[in-house]
């Protein structure tokens, strides 16, 4: 298991950061995504506090900045974290993921999801913070009636995982109008990848995403790959996602941030690649990237997967001048391939003490 960055790579981030004055809060920054959040901030020249209970992140997945352990359902220590510093902004990955779990386990969802930013909502409130960057999700929108989807698409989403984000959404457009608390909610789509420098990247566990799940039958973890239905309208029979790299994920809450300070009034964007690749594209990739064979084991349809889930990002490039930078393929898989193999044989700078 990799290591965080030696002292020397770790005092030059801090360096930089301390020069600039722009303090962010990253609530579930030890996370996948907030992780790798946490290390384009610090290369962008921000002041970068990361706040994380740790029950799905990891300590050393946190390149730099300053780390408080701790929960949003702890009032008492979010009211002490902000009186602590400063904050200029409060970027939130904070929550759970797990689209099934979520199913079987509605109150833990709505309570960590809803409840607690609600928690982190207010606290902004009473400290006068009034910029917030959510990691939203497409799941909000449910079963889609057009491909690919805008920010006009209905929002009927189909599980608590999707509705509690929706309630969010909600709760910050009237957060806005009472408080004057601006937001930026990005709405992801399919996040993959890995940092390029294969210091980083995603560790869920268990894992339940498609391209991990193949690089660790890559890695004999597994004996082969489960396809959940091979007779979807679609031109080899199997689902269509949209892939966008965690890197591009990064960059566009960073436009978003800018965008946020800059005109002080709130939005919604799509963030995906506006292209869609199948699961068996998405093996043979990970075949091409890793030399193995991938074995394949055809199972029944799971019930409520669409056939295609596909981005219309046109806002995200009008709005905030985002283009993904990674949007091939290939590269979401060799970066989290070189993750992935960098954990095995950690990567140089993880050596250092």
């Amino acid at each position: 298991m990799s290591s965080p960055p030696g002292r020397k790579e770790r005092g030059s981030i801090l360096a930089a950061k301390e020069q600039t004055g722009k303090a962010v809060l990253v609530v579930g920054g030890a996370g996948y995504i907030g992780s790798h959040m946490v290390k384009a901030l610090l290369e962008g020249g921000y002041d970068t506090t990361v706040f994380d209970n740790l029950a799905a992140g990891h300590r050393d997945a946190v390149l730099g900045g300053r780390f408080v352990q701790g929960d949003l359902a702890d009032t008492a220590t979010l009211d002490a974290l902000f009186a602590a510093g400063r904050f200029d902004a409060v970027m939130n990955f904070a929550g759970s993921i797990q689209v099934g779990e979520s199913v079987q386990k509605p109150g833990l969802y709505y309570r960590n999801n809803v409840a607690n930013t609600l928690n982190l909502l207010e606290a902004m409130v009473r400290h006068g913070v009034r910029h917030l960057v959510f990691s939203s999700t497409a799941a909000i929108f449910g079963e889609p009636v057009r491909i690919p989807i805008d920010e006009e698409h209905p929002t009927h989403p189909v599980n608590p995982y999707g509705r509690g984000k929706l309630m969010v959404e909600h709760m910050l457009a009237d957060f806005d109008h009472a408080h004057g608390l601006k937001s930026a909610c990005l709405r992801y789509f399919n996040a993959a990848g890995a940092d390029p420098s294969g210091l980083i990247g995603e560790r869920h566990e268990p894992e339940t995403h498609l391209i991990p799940i193949a690089l660790e039958v890559a890695l004999g973890k597994r004996g082969h790959l489960s396809v959940y239905g091979e007779d979807y309208d679609t031109p080899d029979g199997t689902c269509i996602r949209d892939y966008i790299h965690v890197s591009d994920l990064c960059q566009a809450h960073l436009r978003a941030l800018e965008t946020l300070r800059r005109t002080d009034r709130s939005l919604a964007v799509n963030l995906g690649n506006g292209q869609g690749f199948s699961v068996r594209e998405v093996v043979d990739a990970v075949r091409a990237v890793t030399g193995h064979a991938i074995p394949l084991k055809i199972d029944a349809r799971r019930a409520g997967d669409p056939a295609r889930l596909i981005a219309d990002s046109t806002a995200a490039r009008d709005h905030l001048g985002w283009r993904p930078q990674y949007p091939g393929l290939q590269d979401i898989v060799r970066h989290a391939w070189t993750f992935h193999l960098n954990r095995a044989v950690p990567h140089p700078l993880a050596q250092a003490a």
